[in-house]
């Protein structure tokens, strides 16, 4: 049995917190130019609450197509980008028995090759799907709620994970995760972002921090 903690269940976001890189936009980094501009203010926009994510999501992913060889790409991408600490302190908390999932609004496929090196098997990961026709071209996305600005909620409160649940992410869409969740935890390890650092329980500058708030010193 694991040992009583402050938080029996942490979601972790991935997108610039478990792997400095977001996903979308390096794919748009791909296509350079105006796409890549385009995108990354779309993203940033999301990311700071300033749009609806649902607004800009996949209008990004129309303006990249991004082919099923270049996704296989950025999930190598994401393992050369993993946050430092971050397979230490997962460990640890597995160790304590605490319940760990990944909660994304990337790319599943471009995800898991991450996510499997850090532990977690692909049932614990949720992320969007993408579509690809039989020659590997894009064809748009499986409708998920990781798509939307409070779909990160939604899934949160489905999950019915053992409370107290803390959330762990960079932007507007982890904080959105409250009330689904007991406690919020702003990571700014990549990127700090002043609206979701303000609306945050507890800021992360780096995975080492991680155990002792879950574990109990420091937990709210």
């Amino acid at each position: 049995m694991g040992r009583v903690t402050a938080f029996a269940s942490v979601l972790l976001d991935a997108d610039s917190t478990l792997a400095g890189i977001e996903g979308v936009d390096w794919l748009a980094g791909l296509r350079g130019g105006e796409v890549a501009r385009q995108v990354a203010a779309l993203t940033e926009e999301a990311m700071a609450g300033q749009v609806p994510l649902e607004s800009v999501y996949a209008r990004r992913l129309e303006l990249i197509a991004p082919t099923r060889g270049e996704l296989d790409a950025l999930g190598r991408a994401y393992q050369e980008a993993v946050a430092p600490g971050a397979a230490r302190a997962l460990e640890e908390l597995r160790r304590a028995g605490v319940a760990l999932r990944v909660v994304s609004g990337g790319l599943r496929d471009g995800l898991l090759p991450l996510t499997r090196g850090l532990g977690f098997g692909d049932g614990d990961v949720l992320a969007v799907e993408a579509r690809f026709g039989g020659d590997g071209s894009w064809a748009g996305i499986v409708p998920s709620p990781l798509a939307t600005g409070d779909g990160k909620a939604r899934v949160a409160s489905a999950l019915d994970l053992p409370r107290r649940v803390l959330a762990v992410g960079d932007g507007a869409t982890d904080l959105a995760m409250r009330p689904a969740v007991d406690a919020f935890a702003a990571y700014v390890g990549f990127v700090r972002r002043d609206a979701v650092v303000a609306g945050a329980d507890f800021t992360l500058a780096s995975f080492e921090e991680l155990p002792a708030l879950v574990l109990g010193a420091g937990g709210a």
